[in-house]
C-alpha cells in the first residue's frame, strides 16, 4: 500500500494499530514509535493547521488528530497507567496486598465532610479534645489534617482515623481526594440550616468513591433545629435513615455541647463492621497516600501520610509523588515520635527532599537510588504534561488573532502547604471574565516567597501571591526595589475575589450607545461661514454640543456618526438645548439636510461590567 501524503510529505501508513503515548509527549516521541522522521510530522501538522516544534510537548487532541491522519489509533496513557508502567519498569507493584493469610484488621479511615460553617471542625475538636478551629482564618479550615482517636465498642478499645477536609467550595479537589482515601464518610449537616450546595457536593464525592455514609445532624441544641427535616431532605440523595426503613445511620449531635458524640463513634464502627471488610497486610513494604505536605522552617519538607498497607518505619527509603528521601523521623498528631506506622495510621514524615502534593501516592522502595529515579521520572512526566496543557494552540486560521495583544495576568502562588496552593490555583483557573483576558500561573510552590520568585516576577511582569506565607530575607527588599507587587492572603475567597476584580480591570472598556434627544428640522440656512445650518425644534430629550448624531429622513438613516459641531439659541452659543426649545445647529461639514428631517443625538458611555 502506498504511503499517505499530506501536503506532499510521505509518511509511513498505519494499519489502525494502537500507539500508546504519555501525556505531554512530543512529535519526536511519536516518530520513534512509528519509525518516522520527526521533521516530517512537523510538516504534516503544519498542513493540518497546527504549528508545533519537534521537541515541544503536544496536547492530547493534537496527537490524536495526527494519528487519525496517518491511520494510527493514538492512546494517551492516563496518569494512573503511566505510574503503573513506571513502577513496573522498576519491578514494583503498587496496590498489591500480598497473601491473604497475612492480612490483619485495621482501623476505619473516616472523612468528615459537609457545608462550610456546619460544625465539621468543632466536631473534630470535640472528638480529639483539641482546638484547631479558633486558629482558622475566616472560620474556614484551610488544610487537611489527619488524626487517630481511641474509642470503645462492646468493651473493646478500637482506634478510628479521621481526615478533616476543608469546607469552602474552592477546596473541591481536596475534598474529592479526601473521599478517595477514606473508608467511611461522615456528612455533617446543621439541623438549623438544612442541606446546602456543599453538602450535596460532599455526598456526590462520597457516593462517587463508593464509600458508606454516616450522617451527623449537628447543632440540635440551636433554636430552630429540625433533625427530621434533614432526614426528609436527604432522602432525595438516596440517604434514607434506618428509622425510615433505609440503611444509612443518622446520629443527632451537638458538637458544641458534646452531645451524642459516643453514639456517632459507635455508628462509625458499626457501619465499618457491617459494610466493610477492613483488613490490610502489615508485613510488607509500606504504601499509602499523602494527605498533606508543607515546608517547615526548622524541619524542611514535612508530609502527612496515611499508611494503607504495610508498615512504615524510620529509616525506610520513600518516594511520594515526585518527592523522595529517607524517613529520618515520624511524628504523630500529638507531636510525639513514633518508630513505625501500621495500616490506617496517619503520621508526619520528615526527611523528604521536596514537598509532595496532597493526594500523591507514596511507597517504600529498597534503596534511595530507586526512590530518586522514580521521583525524577515522575517529575519529568508531570512537567511535560503541564507544558502540553498550558501551550497555546495556534492554528493558521487564527494566527492573526493570536498575534494581537491579549491582556494576561501572570501569577506566582506560594502557600504554606501543597493542598492549599493546588486548591487556590484550581479556583483561580476557573475564573471566567471573557476571552480578552487570560490568567496564567507561571509558578507555584510551598514555602516562603524567595528572591528566586521575585526575580522570576521581574522577568515576566508578575504579581506574587503569598497564602499564609511571607517574603523571606532580602526578597522583600528586592521586590520593593524592582516594583514587584506581593499580595498576602489568609482567606481563600478573598484572594479569589481580588484576582477576579484585577482581571475585570484589565478588560478593555465596553461602550454602549445612550440616546440623548431628537430634534426635527424646521428650516435650513446656508452660511458662508458655518456651512449648512439646521433650524430645529427639540422634540424630546436634549441636544448637546459635541455629541454625535444621525440624520433620519422618512424614518430611514441617511447619515451616521455626525458631530454636533455648533449649537446656538438665537445668537448665543449654548452647550445644550432641552425639549420644547428651538435651536440652530450644524452637523460638521455635512450639508444634505432638508426640512422635516430628524436629527437623533447620542453618546457612547462605558458599560459597567457585571
Amino acid at each position: 500500500m502506498q504511503a499517505p501524503s499530506v501536503g506532499g510529505v510521505r509518511l509511513p501508513k498505519g494499519s489502525g494499530e494502537t500507539i500508546r503515548l504519555p501525556r505531554g509527549a512530543s512529535l519526536t516521541d511519536f516518530a520513534e514509535k512509528i519509525n518516522a522522521n520527526p521533521a516530517s510530522l512537523v510538516q504534516v501538522l503544519f498542513h493540518l493547521g497546527e504549528m508545533v516544534t519537534a521537541t515541544a510537548s503536544v496536547a492530547d487532541e493534537v496527537l490524536e488528530l495526527l494519528g487519525n491522519e496517518m491511520n494510527y489509533n493514538v492512546q494517551v496513557v492516563s496518569p494512573e497507567e503511566e505510574d503503573r508502567e513506571l513502577l513496573d519498569s522498576f519491578d514494583i507493584s503498587f496496590g498489591d496486598e500480598g497473601d491473604e493469610e497475612d492480612w490483619a484488621v485495621r482501623p476505619p479511615v473516616v472523612t468528615i465532610m459537609g457545608h462550610v460553617d456546619h460544625g465539621k471542625t468543632r466536631l473534630l475538636d470535640t472528638i480529639r479534645k483539641a482546638n484547631v478551629r479558633e486558629g482558622e482564618a475566616g472560620g474556614i479550615t484551610q488544610h487537611i489534617g489527619a488524626y487517630q482517636v481511641q474509642t470503645e465498642l462492646e468493651g473493646i478499645e478500637r482506634p478510628i482515623t479521621f481526615i478533616d477536609t476543608p469546607g469552602h467550595e474552592a477546596f473541591t479537589a481536596m475534598r474529592a481526594r479526601g473521599a478517595k482515601s477514606t473508608d467511611i464518610a461522615v456528612i455533617v449537616v446543621a439541623a438549623d440550616d438544612g442541606v446546602m450546595p456543599q453538602t450535596v457536593e460532599a455526598i456526590n464525592h462520597a457516593q462517587a468513591a463508593d464509600v458508606p455514609i454516616v450522617v451527623a445532624v449537628n447543632k440540635i441544641d440551636v433554636e430552630g433545629a429540625n433533625p427530621s427535616k434533614i432526614r426528609q431532605q436527604l432522602t432525595e440523595y438516596n440517604l434514607v435513615a434506618e428509622e425510615y426503613g433505609g440503611d444509612t445511620m443518622f446520629v443527632d449531635i451537638s458538637a458544641k455541647q458534646g452531645t451524642n458524640i459516643d453514639q456517632l463513634l459507635e455508628a462509625i464502627l458499626l457501619t465499618a463492621d457491617a459494610a466493610l471488610d477492613l483488613r490490610a497486610n502489615p508485613n510488607m513494604e509500606a504504601q499509602g497516600v499523602t494527605i498533606e505536605g508543607h515546608l517547615d522552617r526548622g524541619r524542611g519538607p514535612v508530609a502527612t501520610v496515611l499508611v494503607q498497607r504495610g508498615t512504615l518505619r524510620v529509616g525506610d527509603s520513600l518516594v511520594a509523588g515526585d518527592a523522595s528521601g529517607r524517613v529520618r523521623r515520624m511524628v504523630d498528631e500529638h507531636g510525639e515520635d513514633v518508630t513505625e506506622a501500621l495500616p490506617s495510621r496517619p503520621v508526619q514524615v520528615i526527611g523528604l527532599t521536596s514537598v509532595p502534593g496532597a493526594g500523591d501516592t507514596f511507597l517504600v522502595v529498597d534503596e534511595d537510588r530507586v526512590a530518586r529515579q522514580i521521583a525524577d521520572r515522575r517529575r519529568a512526566r508531570e512537567r511535560n504534561a503541564e507544558l502540553a496543557s498550558r501551550r497555546k494552540r495556534v492554528s493558521l486560521e487564527d494566527l492573526d488573532a493570536a498575534l494581537k495583544e491579549t491582556s494576561t495576568l501572570n501569577l506566582i502562588i506560594k502557600g504554606d502547604n501543597s493542598g492549599t496552593v493546588e486548591a487556590l490555583e484550581d479556583a483561580l483557573m476557573k475564573l471566567d471574565v471573557g476571552e480578552d483576558v487570560d490568567l496564567r500561573v507561571i509558578h507555584r510552590g510551598v514555602g516562603g516567597i524567595t528572591e528566586g520568585d521575585i526575580n522570576l516576577a521581574i522577568a515576566d511582569n508578575v504579581i506574587v501571591m503569598g497564602f499564609n506565607v511571607r517574603a523571606e530575607g532580602k526578597a522583600t527588599e528586592l521586590a520593593n526595589r524592582e516594583g514587584v507587587e506581593i499580595r498576602y492572603y489568609s482567606v481563600i475567597y478573598q484572594a479569589i475575589e481580588e484576582i477576579e476584580q484585577a482581571l475585570k480591570g484589565m478588560l478593555k472598556p465596553e461602550y454602549e450607545e445612550v440616546e440623548l434627544g431628537r430634534a426635527e428640522v424646521r428650516e435650513v440656512f446656508k452660511s458662508s461661514k458655518f456651512g449648512t445650518i439646521a433650524g430645529c425644534l427639540v422634540m424630546n430629550g436634549e441636544i448637546r454640543r459635541n455629541a454625535r448624531g444621525r440624520l433620519l429622513r422618512d424614518s430611514v438613516v441617511i447619515a451616521e456618526n455626525l458631530p454636533i459641531s455648533s449649537l446656538r439659541r438665537f445668537k448665543d452659543d449654548v452647550v445644550e438645548v432641552r425639549e420644547g426649545f428651538e435651536c440652530g445647529l450644524t452637523l460638521g461639514t455635512y450639508s444634505d439636510i432638508k426640512v422635516d428631517d430628524v436629527i437623533e443625538t447620542f453618546e457612547m458611555r462605558e458599560k459597567p461590567r457585571a
